[in-house]
Protein backbone atom coordinates (compact mmCIF):
# COMPACT_ATOMS: atom_id res chain seq x y z
CA UNK A 1 0.00 0.00 0.00
CA UNK A 2 1.53 3.41 -0.74
CA UNK A 3 0.92 5.94 1.82
CA UNK A 4 -0.38 9.36 0.70
CA UNK A 5 0.67 12.46 2.87
CA UNK A 6 -1.25 14.90 3.88
CA UNK A 7 -0.65 19.03 4.18
CA UNK A 8 0.61 18.81 7.71
CA UNK A 9 2.86 15.54 7.01
CA UNK A 10 4.26 17.74 3.94
CA UNK A 11 5.28 19.72 6.30
CA UNK A 12 7.26 17.98 8.45
CA UNK A 13 9.01 16.56 5.91
CA UNK A 14 9.95 19.70 4.39
CA UNK A 15 11.78 20.25 7.89
CA UNK A 16 13.20 17.02 7.76
CA UNK A 17 14.46 17.53 3.57
CA UNK A 18 15.93 21.12 4.33
CA UNK A 19 18.15 19.67 7.33
CA UNK A 20 18.97 16.67 4.84
CA UNK A 21 19.91 18.94 2.05
CA UNK A 22 21.89 21.72 4.50
CA UNK A 23 24.20 19.47 5.96
CA UNK A 24 25.01 17.67 2.47
CA UNK A 25 25.85 21.08 1.14
CA UNK A 26 28.32 21.78 4.04
CA UNK A 27 29.72 18.65 3.91
CA UNK A 28 30.39 19.71 0.02
CA UNK A 29 32.58 22.21 1.58
CA UNK A 30 35.22 20.13 3.55
CA UNK A 31 35.81 16.99 0.71
CA UNK A 32 39.61 17.04 -0.54
CA UNK A 33 42.08 15.41 -0.84
CA UNK A 34 43.42 13.39 2.37
CA UNK A 35 40.51 13.77 4.18
CA UNK A 36 39.49 10.47 6.03
CA UNK A 37 35.84 9.51 5.17
CA UNK A 38 35.37 8.93 8.63
CA UNK A 39 35.43 12.69 9.55
CA UNK A 40 32.92 13.07 6.87
CA UNK A 41 30.71 10.81 8.93
CA UNK A 42 31.49 12.41 12.09
CA UNK A 43 30.99 15.96 10.83
CA UNK A 44 27.75 15.22 9.53
CA UNK A 45 26.84 13.41 13.25
CA UNK A 46 27.29 16.03 14.38
CA UNK A 47 26.04 18.87 11.93
CA UNK A 48 22.55 17.43 12.46
CA UNK A 49 22.41 16.87 15.58
CA UNK A 50 22.79 20.49 15.94
CA UNK A 51 19.91 21.31 13.87
CA UNK A 52 17.53 19.25 16.35
CA UNK A 53 17.14 15.89 14.10
CA UNK A 54 18.97 12.53 14.06
CA UNK A 55 21.16 10.59 11.69
CA UNK A 56 18.39 8.31 10.31
CA UNK A 57 21.21 5.76 9.03
CA UNK A 58 22.92 5.36 12.52
CA UNK A 59 22.19 1.79 13.85
CA UNK A 60 19.42 1.02 10.94
CA UNK A 61 19.58 -2.66 10.47
CA UNK A 62 22.89 -2.47 12.15
CA UNK A 63 24.73 0.50 9.69
CA UNK A 64 27.08 1.83 12.02
CA UNK A 65 27.55 5.13 10.11
CA UNK A 66 25.41 8.62 10.43
CA UNK A 67 26.39 8.27 6.71
CA UNK A 68 26.88 6.18 3.35
CA UNK A 69 29.67 7.07 1.97
CA UNK A 70 31.30 4.93 -1.59
CA UNK A 71 34.03 5.60 -3.63
CA UNK A 72 34.80 5.23 -6.92
CA UNK A 73 33.58 1.68 -7.72
CA UNK A 74 31.84 1.17 -4.61
CA UNK A 75 28.04 1.40 -5.60
CA UNK A 76 26.17 2.15 -2.23
CA UNK A 77 26.22 1.66 1.45
CA UNK A 78 29.66 1.88 1.74
CA UNK A 79 31.23 2.63 5.69
CA UNK A 80 32.63 5.30 7.13
CA UNK A 81 36.45 4.31 8.03
CA UNK A 82 40.14 5.82 8.39
CA UNK A 83 39.91 5.45 4.51
CA UNK A 84 41.78 8.82 2.50
CA UNK A 85 40.17 10.57 -0.10
CA UNK A 86 42.23 10.90 -3.45
CA UNK A 87 42.71 13.38 -6.21
CA UNK A 88 41.12 11.82 -8.95
CA UNK A 89 38.73 10.07 -6.60
CA UNK A 90 34.61 10.68 -6.87
CA UNK A 91 32.79 9.65 -3.54
CA UNK A 92 28.88 9.42 -3.05
CA UNK A 93 27.32 10.56 0.06
CA UNK A 94 24.18 9.25 0.85
CA UNK A 95 22.26 10.81 3.82
CA UNK A 96 19.31 10.42 5.83
CA UNK A 97 17.33 12.36 8.53
CA UNK A 98 14.72 11.88 11.01
CA UNK A 99 12.92 15.12 12.35
CA UNK A 100 10.08 15.12 14.24
CA UNK A 101 9.20 11.20 12.90
CA UNK A 102 9.63 11.66 9.47
CA UNK A 103 12.26 11.09 7.07
CA UNK A 104 14.97 12.81 4.64
CA UNK A 105 16.78 10.68 2.48
CA UNK A 106 19.52 12.58 -0.86
CA UNK A 107 22.49 11.31 -2.00
CA UNK A 108 25.29 12.59 -4.09
CA UNK A 109 28.61 12.24 -6.13
CA UNK A 110 31.43 14.62 -5.86
CA UNK A 111 35.03 15.14 -7.88
CA UNK A 112 37.49 14.57 -4.95
CA UNK A 113 40.21 17.49 -7.03
CA UNK A 114 40.70 16.79 -10.64
CA UNK A 115 38.61 13.85 -11.87
CA UNK A 116 38.90 12.36 -15.47
CA UNK A 117 36.85 13.44 -18.56
CA UNK A 118 35.16 9.96 -18.17
CA UNK A 119 34.11 10.25 -14.35
CA UNK A 120 32.81 13.95 -15.12
CA UNK A 121 30.50 12.61 -17.75
CA UNK A 122 29.32 9.68 -15.39
CA UNK A 123 28.41 11.94 -12.67
CA UNK A 124 26.98 14.51 -15.02
CA UNK A 125 24.66 12.04 -17.01
CA UNK A 126 23.73 10.67 -13.29
CA UNK A 127 22.47 13.68 -11.85
CA UNK A 128 20.53 14.58 -15.02
CA UNK A 129 18.88 11.56 -14.79
CA UNK A 130 17.44 11.96 -11.95
CA UNK A 131 15.86 14.84 -13.03
CA UNK A 132 14.32 13.38 -15.98
CA UNK A 133 12.47 11.06 -13.63
CA UNK A 134 11.74 13.51 -11.49
CA UNK A 135 10.18 15.52 -14.12
CA UNK A 136 7.45 12.82 -14.61
CA UNK A 137 6.76 12.59 -10.68
CA UNK A 138 3.87 14.22 -11.37
CA UNK A 139 -0.99 13.19 -10.79
CA UNK A 140 -2.02 10.80 -13.08
CA UNK A 141 1.54 9.30 -14.55
CA UNK A 142 2.39 5.66 -13.96
CA UNK A 143 5.61 4.56 -11.63
CA UNK A 144 7.06 3.22 -14.84
CA UNK A 145 7.13 6.84 -16.36
CA UNK A 146 9.58 7.55 -13.75
CA UNK A 147 11.87 4.56 -14.18
CA UNK A 148 11.43 5.06 -17.81
CA UNK A 149 12.79 8.72 -18.48
CA UNK A 150 15.98 7.31 -15.93
CA UNK A 151 16.71 4.42 -17.65
CA UNK A 152 16.37 6.24 -21.18
CA UNK A 153 18.84 9.26 -20.14
CA UNK A 154 21.36 6.79 -19.01
CA UNK A 155 21.55 4.24 -22.10
CA UNK A 156 21.69 6.94 -24.37
CA UNK A 157 24.90 7.65 -22.87
CA UNK A 158 26.03 4.17 -23.10
CA UNK A 159 26.13 3.83 -19.33
CA UNK A 160 24.35 1.15 -17.45
CA UNK A 161 21.97 0.85 -14.46
CA UNK A 162 22.50 -0.87 -11.23
CA UNK A 163 19.18 -3.31 -10.88
CA UNK A 164 19.19 -4.91 -7.91
CA UNK A 165 18.95 -1.51 -5.81
CA UNK A 166 16.04 0.90 -6.49
CA UNK A 167 14.69 3.95 -5.12
CA UNK A 168 11.41 3.87 -2.54
CA UNK A 169 8.83 5.81 -0.92
CA UNK A 170 9.78 7.28 2.07
CA UNK A 171 7.32 8.79 4.76
CA UNK A 172 7.12 8.10 8.82
CA UNK A 173 9.34 5.25 7.32
CA UNK A 174 12.85 5.35 5.98
CA UNK A 175 11.38 2.62 3.42
CA UNK A 176 8.02 2.23 2.02
CA UNK A 177 6.51 1.27 -0.52
CA UNK A 178 6.61 1.53 -3.64
CA UNK A 179 9.87 0.59 -5.01
CA UNK A 180 11.10 2.69 -8.23
CA UNK A 181 13.35 0.72 -10.16
CA UNK A 182 15.34 2.96 -12.72
CA UNK A 183 14.58 0.75 -15.69
CA UNK A 184 10.74 0.33 -16.81
CA UNK A 185 8.31 1.20 -19.11
CA UNK A 186 6.54 4.23 -19.69
CA UNK A 187 2.09 3.62 -18.48
CA UNK A 188 3.07 0.40 -16.15
CA UNK A 189 2.70 0.33 -12.54
CA UNK A 190 0.88 2.08 -10.07
CA UNK A 191 -1.05 5.39 -10.71
CA UNK A 192 0.83 8.91 -9.51
CA UNK A 193 -1.56 10.68 -6.84
CA UNK A 194 -0.92 13.37 -5.31
CA UNK A 195 0.13 13.30 -1.40
CA UNK A 196 3.15 10.14 -2.76
CA UNK A 197 6.44 10.73 -1.63
CA UNK A 198 9.45 9.12 -3.09
CA UNK A 199 13.11 9.02 -2.59
CA UNK A 200 14.16 8.81 -6.51
CA UNK A 201 17.34 7.59 -6.82
CA UNK A 202 19.70 6.63 -9.92
CA UNK A 203 22.68 4.40 -9.67
CA UNK A 204 24.69 4.21 -12.68
CA UNK A 205 27.71 2.57 -13.49
CA UNK A 206 30.71 2.76 -15.94
CA UNK A 207 30.58 -0.32 -17.40
CA UNK A 208 29.19 -3.74 -16.37
CA UNK A 209 25.55 -3.02 -14.32
CA UNK A 210 26.65 -6.20 -11.86
CA UNK A 211 27.50 -5.83 -8.61
CA UNK A 212 28.29 -7.35 -5.61
CA UNK A 213 28.42 -6.95 -1.76
CA UNK A 214 31.71 -6.89 -0.19
CA UNK A 215 32.45 -9.04 2.91
CA UNK A 216 31.47 -6.04 5.30
CA UNK A 217 28.38 -7.57 4.52
CA UNK A 218 26.98 -4.21 3.41
CA UNK A 219 29.96 -2.19 0.79
CA UNK A 220 28.45 -2.67 -2.83
CA UNK A 221 30.78 -2.75 -5.69
CA UNK A 222 30.61 -2.87 -8.92
CA UNK A 223 31.60 -6.36 -10.74
CA UNK A 224 34.28 -4.92 -13.07
CA UNK A 225 35.90 -2.57 -10.86
CA UNK A 226 34.48 0.41 -12.96
CA UNK A 227 33.16 3.76 -11.21
CA UNK A 228 29.87 4.14 -10.39
CA UNK A 229 27.59 7.58 -8.98
CA UNK A 230 24.75 7.65 -7.33
CA UNK A 231 22.05 10.91 -6.92
CA UNK A 232 19.10 10.95 -5.07
CA UNK A 233 16.28 13.32 -3.97
CA UNK A 234 13.05 12.95 -1.78
CA UNK A 235 10.49 14.30 -3.89
CA UNK A 236 6.42 14.88 -3.38
CA UNK A 237 3.79 14.74 -5.80
CA UNK A 238 1.61 17.66 -5.51
CA UNK A 239 -1.51 18.81 -7.34
CA UNK A 240 1.30 21.54 -9.40
CA UNK A 241 3.99 18.59 -10.05
CA UNK A 242 6.91 17.46 -8.34
CA UNK A 243 8.36 19.14 -5.02
CA UNK A 244 11.48 18.21 -4.53
CA UNK A 245 11.78 18.10 -0.84
CA UNK A 246 15.66 18.02 -0.17
CA UNK A 247 16.55 20.58 -2.41
CA UNK A 248 18.23 23.66 -0.34
CA UNK A 249 16.45 27.23 -0.53
CA UNK A 250 17.75 29.88 -0.91
CA UNK A 251 17.66 32.16 2.18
Amino acid sequence: MILLKSDRELEKMRVSGQITAEVLSEVTQIIEPGIETIELDRFCDKLVRLKGAIPAFKGYRGFPGSICVSINEEVVHGIPKKRKLKNGDIVSIDFGVLCDGYYGDKAITLAVGLISHEKQQLLKVTEEALWKGIEQAIPGNRLGNISNAIEKHILMHKFSIVRDYVGHGIGRSMHEEPQIPNYGDPGEGPLLKEGMVFAIEPMVNMGTHAVRTLNDGWTVITRDKKPSAHFENTVAITESGPEVLTCLKKS
